[in-house]
């Protein structure tokens, strides 16, 4: 497992370099345990609590990640306390005195999937609720490998629940309607990032996400035989104005079939 999260950072910081803004699965596939706890609560008796520029906890089939994968070049802390996987929360402090934009930071909870055919499934969605400090540069998003995660072949989708003074990769293609939401949509040329931005900020809520995946299926952007790799919800920190500023995690669940 620690290989393959070494793995996944060296892949993201591949794609930075690229300009990309950064930027397993059972087949009952109803990921959403709860351990007894109101799955809208904040984290307030952490019973993991890592510094680790990659620390980690594995919960309930869940990985809560701190995910510094871009910070060692520039002056950076940030602390992860989790609860449980739907409900924890980081403080992070950086700045953007460089003026170069970068995301240092994705602190995410993810599920790893085994490069099952996307076509197998019937359901893929997730629910979450996120609260954010209002603060910096940064955009609060679910993160979606396909074809492998962070490799050669692989396409990053981004699905952005809220935007602060954050801007995505690529440029803007289209404006779509999904699940009742609309998304303007960005992406690289090579299609390897392709991200969805809202016109309307929502901070909770249950996201569609196999109905993203065919859209873009639909648009020639994914082949149809494309696979699953991984499935994040979390946030890209660019800067907190070089204050402590905190981001809570109060819900997520995965559901599929």
């Amino acid at each position: 497992m620690k290989t393959f999260k070494i793995i996944v950072i060296l892949g993201i910081c591949i794609s930075s370099l690229l300009n990309c803004r950064k930027d397993t699965s059972g087949f009952d596939r109803k990921e959403n345990s709860g351990h007894g706890v109101d799955p809208q609560s904040e984290c307030n008796n952490p019973v993991f609590v890592t510094s680790d520029p990659n620390g980690g906890w594995s919960d309930s089939g869940y990985y809560v990640h701190n995910n510094m994968w871009n910070s060692t070049s520039y002056q950076c802390s940030e602390t992860l306390y989790a609860c449980s996987y739907h409900s924890w929360y980081v403080v992070a402090n950086m700045n953007n005195d460089t003026g170069d934009g970068a995301v240092k930071t994705y602190p995410n909870v993810h599920k790893d999937y085994d490069n099952v055919p996307i076509s197998s499934f019937n359901t893929i969605t997730s629910t979450f609720s996120a609260t954010s400090p209002h603060i910096g540069i940064y955009n609060v998003a679910f993160d979606i490998w396909t074809n492998g995660v962070a490799t050669a072949g692989s396409t990053e989708f981004m699905i952005w629940t809220e935007n602060y003074n954050q801007v995505p990769a690529g440029s803007r293609v289209a404006n779509v309607t999904l699940g009742g939401r609309t998304y303007n949509v960005w992406k690289t040329s090579n299609n390897r990032y392709i991200a969805f931005i809202p016109t309307v900020v929502f901070t909770s809520g249950t996201v569609d996400i196999l109905e993203i995946i065919k859209w873009a299926m639909s648009m020639g952007w994914l082949p149809l035989n494309s696979t699953l790799g991984q499935l994040d919800f979390g946030v890209e920190i660019v800067s907190t104005n070089g204050t402590n500023a905190a981001f809570k995690f109060t819900d997520f669940s995965i559901t599929t079939n």
